[in-house]
This record gives C-alpha cells, structure tokens and sequence, in this order.
C-alpha cells in the first residue's frame, strides 16, 4: 500500500498554510519549508503564535454560539491539521447527533482527518480535499451531500482561511456561491488577516515575506465583503478575534495590537421559497 505521507501530491518543500498553521499552534504535522516559512512570518509579527490561537478560541465561541441557536450541521472550509478541541468536538458536546464537514486543499490534512476526525457515534463527520476558490465543487460534492442536509440551517466556518483568496480570486463571487445554498437560519464565521493595528513598517514586511500568498484586509474591507443583502451581522460586528465576546475567552485578554485578525458572525436571514 502506498504511504499516503509520500504521496507525490505532497509537496513537503513548499510551505502550505495548514501545516504552518499547525506549527504556529505547536503542532507537530509539518516540514520544514512550513517551520522556516512560519519563522519569517514570526520575525515580522513575533506574537503570531499567539494570533493563530486567539483564531481557534474565536472558532471555539463561534460553534458553541451557533450551537446555542440550534444549528446542527457544520461545514468547516479551511479546517487545517485537526487540532483539539476541533469543530465537531464542540458542537457535539451540545448535541451528539452533530455532523461536520471539513474541507480543506492540502491532501496531508486528509490522512490526519481520516484517522482524528471521528465523532459521536450518533453524528457525523466527513472530511473533502478541496479549494475554497471552486465553492461549487465543495457544495456538490457527494460527501457534503450525503452528510448536510442543505434545506436546514448550516454552520459555515471561514476561520483564517479568507486572507489567502485574493482579490483577483473573486471572493465576493466566492461567497454569494456559499451563501446563496444555505438557508434561513444559517449562520457564517469567518476571521481574516488585518494590518489594522501594526505599524506601518511591519505589515509591509509581513507582505513582502508573504509575496502573493495572502491578502490582509481591514475591519472595513472586511464588513463591504460581508455587506450582503442575506446577511445580518451579529452583534458587535466585525472586531478583532481577541475581542469578539471576550467575556468567553480565556483571560486575560491579550491587547488588539498583538492580534492580526478581525472576526464576524453573521445570520443568513433570506426567505427561501
């Protein structure tokens, strides 16, 4: 049997933003072209690693929310290498019958998924090697299908994965394409890399050592590309993730500057026929 971790689609000497993300968060399912991509990123912006948290704690309050107001199916674009406690996880423990989907485009997440990404027995979980840039594709996919139930209330996670689909991707067409298959009821969380509250010399360094490979946006940028007419943002809005409910994050807060990232949640609020 081939071993899927030499697997010529895994390109070990290019760095891929899951497997830097996993060694942001201490992981250890990663190379080193993504330790020495995430050392040049951290030479920029040495709390980084505390950014990629302050990311999966607003991931955490944003499930457990959406949890709260009763959606039960989950789909997580940009899941990365599982990382506990991950999406199912938590919404299981409000309901055993949960059922996720993660996708993710790095086929390295996939062989962890298989073997991490197991649930409740009375729910389900489904893993899709795919790119967030061909959303029509994730939704068609026979295992989203046989998994979500796309007539009901879906959670939708965009966690840290939105400042890699650059302008010249679409990201609005991107988004009315996913939006536009969930329901009433639904509810989307998305963060996204800002340069908002770094000085000015160090986001341009931050984008030069990052090249093409992401796209920053401010809290502004980030609000006009949720500004949709079946969207409904949740109270307070696009903030920074650190700040978003921070009365059910870990404390102490750490200061907005340390934190590279603005968070929403928003309700889809259209009327289906």
């Amino acid at each position: 049997m081939t071993d899927p971790l030499k697997s010529s689609r895994i390109d070990t000497s290019v760095a891929h933003p899951a497997r830097r993300y996993d060694y942001l968060l201490g992981g250890k399912d990663n190379f080193e072209a993504d330790r020495q991509s995430a050392d040049e990123i951290e030479k920029r912006h040495p709390t980084a690693r505390l950014s990629a948290l302050e990311n999966r704690y607003f991931m955490h309050r944003a499930v457990r929310f959406m949890a709260r107001q009763g959606i039960r199916q989950f789909l997580d674009i940009g899941t990365g290498i599982p990382t506990s406690p991950n999406t199912h996880e938590i919404a299981q423990e409000t309901d055993a019958s949960a059922r996720i989907v993660y996708v993710d485009n790095d086929p390295l997440v996939l062989v962890h998924a298989r073997a991490l990404l197991t649930g409740a027995p009375q729910g389900r979980t489904t893993y899709i090697e795919a790119d967030l840039r061909r959303p029509a594709e994730i939704l068609d996919d026979p295992g989203l299908r046989a998994t979500l139930d796309l007539s009901q209330p879906v959670g939708l996670l965009l966690i840290a994965v939105l400042h890699f689909i650059r302008d010249d991707d679409d990201p609005r067409a991107i988004l009315d394409t996913l939006i536009g298959a969930l329901p009433a009821g639904s509810i989307v969380a998305a963060s996204n890399a800002t340069p908002e509250y770094m000085p000015a010399e160090q986001i341009t360094a931050l984008r030069k050592v990052m090249e093409r490979q992401w796209q920053d946006r401010t809290g502004a940028e980030l609000t006009a590309l949720f500004t949709h007419p079946d969207l409904r943002l949740v109270a307070p809005g696009v903030q920074s993730v650190s700040q978003w409910w921070p009365e059910d994050a870990p404390q102490p807060r750490p200061p907005v500057a340390d934190i590279a990232a603005n968070g929403l949640v928003a309700e889809v609020v259209r009327d289906r026929p």
